[in-house]
């Protein structure tokens, strides 16, 4: 197996891990926690489920650590095709997004403190505890929300990557692009404008699914001999 070979392996092998991770803390636990536009509602379902909302939190801190390797495992393996697309890779792909994420999850820390109950927030009533709970997890989905222009923009270096290495099929880097074009027009609806959500949703959030085939094609067949590779021998 060559150095490339093993390079992509161990990069999709971290990909998968990250896409397996991910929608734990970013999808299925706020599915189960957060009632639209009831604080009291969603207040009770952290209380009741503390443990669902902490396994929240460290799937967000895993995937985000995971990602943080992944994007490292990316740079040494595209670094020979193109060094600066590979660095701006790393810069958007962990540099920036990465932080983000992890200052975020103080949201949902400081919901789980509000619900509590301490007794140095006893001033505050209950209903004005849930309120506050229910607003640091609105923030912290509108931090995701910013978090995700970078998982949009870190994909076009990665796509042009792909596209120009020779060692990995060049629709998949073409897929990339879609997919961050998708992740960008969504965070673009959601934080700028809203009014343009249902149309856009419909349309961004199975472009968002591009990004899949680029983690299977890393984790199982891992890359193609590089042409270089191919001369030399």
């Amino acid at each position: 197996m060559s150095s490339t070979q093993q390079q992509a392996r161990r990069a999709g092998f971290l990909y998968l891990l990250l896409a397996f991770s991910a929608p734990i803390g970013l999808l299925y636990v706020p599915g189960k926690l957060i009632v639209s536009g009831n604080a009291t509602a969603t207040a009770d379902n952290i209380r009741a489920s503390e443990g669902l909302l902490r396994l929240g939190i460290g799937s967000e801190l895993f995937h985000q650590a995971v990602g943080i390797f992944l994007v490292l495992a990316l740079y040494r393996l595209f670094k020979p095709v193109n060094e600066n697309h590979a660095k701006q890779l790393v810069i958007l792909g962990a540099l920036v997004s990465v932080p983000i994420v992890f200052v975020n999850v103080l949201n949902e820390i400081a919901a789980l403190i509000l619900v509590s109950g301490p007794d140095f927030l006893s001033v505050f009533d209950k209903s004005q505890l849930d309120a506050l709970a229910y607003l640091f997890l609105r923030l912290h989905n509108q931090g995701i929300i910013v978090a995700s222009v970078f998982w949009g923009l870190w994909l076009f270096p990665f796509g042009l990557l792909v596209i120009r290495s020779g060692f990995i099929p060049r629709v998949l880097g073409y897929l990339l692009i879609i997919a961050g074009s998708a992740y960008l027009g969504t965070a673009f609806a959601t934080l700028v404008m809203p009014q343009l959500k249902p149309i856009i949703d419909p349309v961004a959030l199975p472009m968002e699914a591009a990004e899949l085939p680029i983690i299977l094609w890393l984790a199982i067949w891992g890359a193609r001999t590089p042409r270089v590779e191919a001369v030399a021998a």
